[in-house]
């Protein structure tokens, strides 16, 4: 394996064994022999990749198609039917957030025990400790068993504990977000300091503007193997191709589930430009740039058309403005698979000079049910020639007055 690399995968495969019956069991360990009782399922099969030292490495795929089972792969929790993995480094995984806690200890017991396992010294332990715990928010609750927690205060602290032993390879599936909005904005932050430090992340997530955001390259695995792996764009249009092609019923897939559940909705990408150029990390000049931020969303075609908000942060995490189309009394369409677009521009942009980030939200007809986040979808930062002081410069009119008036 190069020094190069974090992560080798070659031709990688798991194999379950299905019994028809409970009653299989016995009868195959009694007579299996002579006959077999089961039938083989490949969860995953032959799959062969190489992830360098501090990339950041996306994986999509419908429900089944193997992604939690290569995580678990790389993670140590499932051993490979055929093919071998070799990593470089420690690794923290983000699986089933307090899985393996133990309820009836107490949650410092279970922090002390899950850094030990991990490999940590009793003095890395114990300078971490007070980290770990004022991170999640637990406070005095460190104390009690586990089992007396909230799920929220579950996920809180298994979330602390796995981003705080220092893991040379992070894996993330479906937790980048978790707990409240308060924590769910500090866990975002946290795995963002990953990636700037140089981190190797595995990030599995069915939130494709994410993927999008974090992502260095996207593996795309369909029915066990990998169906594509490149640039997160071209991978990330190419699955939202076929998702929208099964809503429509494809033949080819005329027996699979739409991509978006009953009663459901969710963000499909956000993307922003300053004076019609695309990044994600924007620069503007207060009062002259002109943003725009283009929403792309699925919603169930049976639901009423769903409303786009949009948020304006500033670096301390307080929302300096807000605005949506149901405030603003716009009227969204959907085509019949429920495909939907909204784009919002800000001419002449009006913050003074700071940095800001951008978080949207699809929510319900009315404005109050969230169906979906992107946080932190954006970054902007503010540049401006004038002197004036503060946030905004809120539009004005000066007269001169008479001075014998």
């Amino acid at each position: 394996m190069s020094s190069d690399l974090a992560i080798c995968v070659e031709n990688v495969g798991k194999c379950y064994q299905i019994y028809a019956q409970p009653s299989d069991r016995l009868k195959q360990f009694l007579m299996g022999r002579w006959r077999r009782y089961f039938t083989d399922f490949w969860a995953l099969k032959d799959l062969s990749l190489n992830v360098g030292h501090g990339e950041v490495l996306g994986i999509i795929g419908r429900n089944g198609s193997g992604k939690s089972t290569f995580l678990q792969l790389i993670a140590g929790t499932l051993a490979p039917t055929t093919g071998g993995l070799t990593l470089s480094g420690r690794v923290a995984a983000l699986l089933e957030l307090g899985s393996g806690f133990n309820p009836e200890f107490s949650g410092r017991e279970n922090v002390l025990m899950s850094a030990a396992i991990m490999g940590l010294t009793q003095r890395e332990i114990a300078e971490r400790f007070d980290e770990i715990v004022d991170f999640s928010g637990i406070g005095p609750f460190i104390e009690q068993p586990v089992k007396t927690y909230s799920s929220g205060m579950m996920l809180r602290l298994a979330f602390s504990v796995a981003t705080h032993l220092d893991p040379d390879i992070l894996i993330i599936d479906e937790a980048l977000s978790v707990g409240d909005g308060e924590f769910a904005r500090k866990s975002f932050d946290r795995i963002m300091s990953f990636k700037a430090a140089g981190k190797t992340i595995l990030f599995c997530s069915h939130a494709l503007y994410q993927v999008d955001a974090l992502c260095d390259r996207v593996l795309w695995l369909s029915d066990g193997q990998a169906r594509m792996l490149g640039q997160p764009k071209s991978v990330i249009a190419a699955y939202d191709a076929y998702l929208s092609g099964m809503a429509q019923g494809n033949k080819d897939n005329a027996e699979m589930p739409a991509p978006t559940k009953t009663g459901t909705a969710r963000i499909v990408a956000v993307a922003s430009s300053v004076d019609g150029n695309s990044a994600q990390a924007l620069e503007a000049e207060s009062g002259q740039s002109t943003i725009d931020i283009d929403v792309q969303f699925n919603s169930d075609p049976a639901l009423p058309v769903p409303t786009v908000a949009l948020c304006i942060v500033g670096k301390d995490g307080r929302i300096v403005t807000s605005t949506s189309t149901f405030i603003d009394k716009i009227a969204l369409c959907v085509d019949k698979a429920g495909r939907g677009k909204a784009r919002i521009s800000f001419p002449r942009f009006p913050l003074l000079a700071g940095d800001y980030s951008i978080d949207a939200y699809l929510m319900c007809e009315k404005g109050v049910f969230v169906y979906d986040a992107a946080l932190h979808v954006a970054e902007i930062k503010v540049s401006q020639a004038s002197l004036a002081l503060g946030v905004v410069n809120i539009p004005h009119h000066w007269e001169g007055v008479d001075a014998k008036a």
